[in-house]
């Protein structure tokens, strides 16, 4: 018999029988860790401990405390239980796929009643019965004839084309029993039911599904799982779901009467009064912040032929993105090919192409709030997350080579200010490299990668490189918030772009006096206005910072006569630049209250005849319980001074 050299994670080899498994191997080890194994990494990838090792390998033995390999075990043995659950209950349902996703699984059924939740409680209780039984989960290998006999012969007709999808390169199928359950699965998985935690998993929820991602095919029901190592794990999700829910921008959207979006416009924003004056206070705060940073503001068409698109190199890359818009031009012999900008790039590179531009004209930084429009499938939509129309705080800096690094730093600079204006001090850098999809050859992506990691590095910053996801014409940096209850968010990039100058025929005189093609930087800060709200709002529950809360105070009465003095202070407010109104309605305080409270109003100020009297008035934050007295002149000017962006303190 062949012998194989393995390294374990201590740096020891050993030599051994080809073919020995992992399970095998953790047995001569100890029958503690035999016991407690779960699975193996071997040469950097997760094995099942009953697969043969035939090759030298570096080796690991994984057990339920190393969490990474055990959640992804762990959930995707809950899938096929889950499966096997429903199919025990159910046998006439058919069976397709069952994946492990973030957090947990799920699995597509063909089942011609519905699902309902009383069925979800039912198919818990029969995967907890199927993990008490700790059935032994073993694997097989067959051909392909016998595993499409296999299923033709149970009636499983998507396992069927599963089989028949795997390519035809003699390599053999992988069959999974747990218990007497079968499900075709590349694994690896557990070893037995019983090591799932019974206490640690649970359904939540069904969902419509086509077969293969294909609207032609039949709809599934999907049901959907999250599960964890132990009840704790559980738990603290099932409250991060809670305080997601209650941080819901669309909820949120509703009761502070925000926004709506209808069907007649989907993934279009219709923005009430209170939403604009978020929209136009964070507008207003990011003009000024790019004036300070050497910004020019500008504004290009929103509609453009087909022509600058082809030559940009959109046409070809990002058609499938852009609404495309015929017109019958006067005189022309067929339609005029036009469409909605889904950028603003090519439109700033043909405003710097107006005029000679010299080396002594850069850095050219072209700032836009550009209003830009690309497709989304409508399942995609997502509030004003997830849109179609959306206003960019975009800007592109012309540039030498020699100038990225300088204007890579200023940039981090500038966005970090901004990031912390608005309350975010938690964020990191991604770098993401090219994509298999892009326009340049290798010479011109090597040197603006390089570029772009130099200058990141020299600005101070580490990064984690995010493999591919570059933008087609460079790489780039992305900006990845971290808000109150731990979800990223990528917002702001800064891409370096050789192509579109070359593409677009930009150009400078240098110093030399001859024609060079300015580098241009891709930069965003905030990313779109409409995501960057939703965000806003999540991570402040909708209490948002005085400064920027679309309405700041409610001076209420409590008896209708001190009317005329709630007026005066709502005049007296306005008159200090404070967002102010009057609520003399024929209510209850309390009722009142808890109105504005609901409405996420900052401040609320009760006036009642002893405070007409003293002109005082009784202070409520949101969020607190206790009010307090406090003269007029003095509320006025705190709240004067919170109602000034940070950047005009």
């Amino acid at each position: 018999m062949a012998q194989i050299s393995l390294t374990f994670p201590d740096g020891n080899a050993k030599q051994f029988e080809a073919g020995i498994t992992p399970a095998e191997v953790a047995a001569g080890i100890s029958n503690s860790l035999a016991k407690k194994a779960i699975s193996a990494t071997v040469n950097g990838k997760h094995y099942d401990l009953q697969w043969p090792i035939d090759e030298d390998a570096a080796i690991a033995i994984h057990t339920m405390k190393d969490e990474a390999q055990a959640l992804e075990l762990v959930r995707h043995d809950a899938a096929h239980i889950m499966a096997r659950a429903v199919q025990e209950i159910w046998p006439e349902v058919k069976v397709t796929i069952g994946p492990v996703i973030e957090n947990g699984w799920y699995y597509d059924f063909d089942r011609e009643e519905p699902f309902t939740p009383e069925d979800l409680g039912q198919i818990e209780a029969k995967m907890k019965e199927i993990i008490n039984r700790r059935d032994p989960v073993t694997t097989e290998v067959w051909d392909r004839d016998r595993a499409i006999k296999y299923y033709e012969a149970n009636n499983e007709p998507y396992k069927v084309e599963l089989v028949n999808a795997i390519p035809d390169d003699g390599q053999p199928i992988r069959m999974y029993w747990h218990g007497h359950w079968q499900d075709l699965c590349r694994g690896p998985h557990l070893q037995h039911t019983g090591q799932i935690p019974a206490d640690a998993f649970k359904l939540m929820k069904v969902a419509g599904a086509y077969w293969r991602g294909d609207s032609n095919r039949p709809m599934l029901q999907r049901i959907y799982g999250v599960g964890f190592l132990n009840r704790d794990g559980l738990k603290k999700y099932l409250t991060f779901l809670e305080e997601a829910e209650k941080r819901d921008h669309r909820r949120l959207g509703r009761e502070m009467d925000l926004f709506h979006i209808q069907e007649e416009a989907p993934g279009q924003i219709f923005w009430h009064p209170n939403g604009w004056r978020i929209y136009t206070t964070l507008q207003d705060y990011m003009r000024r912040q790019q004036e300070k940073g050497g910004y020019v503001e500008v504004n290009t068409p929103q509609v453009i032929d087909r022509k600058l698109w082809e030559a940009s190199g959109h046409w070809e890359k990002y058609q499938d993105n852009m609404f495309i818009v015929e017109v019958d031009e006067e005189h022309a012999r067929e339609k005029t090919m036009n469409a909605l900008k889904p950028m603003n790039c090519p439109g700033h590179v043909q405003i710097f192409n107006q005029g000679l531009k010299s080396y002594r004209d850069l850095p050219l930084r072209i700032a836009e709030f550009g209003s830009c429009n690309r497709y989304e499938p409508s399942g995609a939509l997502h509030g004003i997350m997830r849109v179609r129309g959306f206003v960019q705080d975009d800007a592109h800096i012309f540039c030498t080579e020699s100038q990225i690094e300088a204007e890579t730093k200023k940039f981090i600079d500038f966005l970090a200010k901004v990031y912390a204006d608005l309350g975010f001090e938690d964020w990191t850098v991604k770098f993401s490299d090219r994509p298999e999809k892009r326009a340049g050859g290798d010479e011109v992506w090597d040197k603006a990668e390089a570029a772009l990691a130099q200058a990141t590095k020299a600005a101070g910053y580490d990064y984690e490189v995010n493999p591919g996801e570059g933008a087609f014409y460079g790489p780039k940096l992305e900006f990845v918030l971290t808000d109150a209850i731990g979800r990223d968010w990528q917002l702001g990039t800064l891409q370096v772009d050789f192509v579109l100058p070359e593409r677009l025929d930009a150009n400078y005189i240098g110093e030399d006096g001859a024609k060079h093609r300015p580098v241009m930087l891709h930069r965003a800060t905030l990313g779109s206005f409409e995501r960057f709200i939703g965000i806003l709002i999540e991570e402040h529950a909708g209490r948002l910072p005085f400064w920027i809360a679309p309405r700041q105070v409610v001076v209420a009465s409590i008896v209708s006569d001190a009317d005329d003095f709630v007026h005066e202070v709502v005049e007296t407010l306005k008159a200090a630049g404070v967002r102010a109104e009057a609520d003399v309605r024929n209510e209850k305080i309390n009722y009142k209250v808890r109105e504005h409270s609901v409405g996420k109003v900052p401040v609320i100020l009760a006036i009642g005849m002893k405070e007409v009297e003293e002109r005082t008035v009784s202070l409520r934050r949101l969020g607190e319980k206790h009010t307090r007295v406090v003269a007029l002149d003095e509320v006025v000017a705190d709240l004067a001074a919170e109602a000034t962006p940070p950047d005009l303190r």
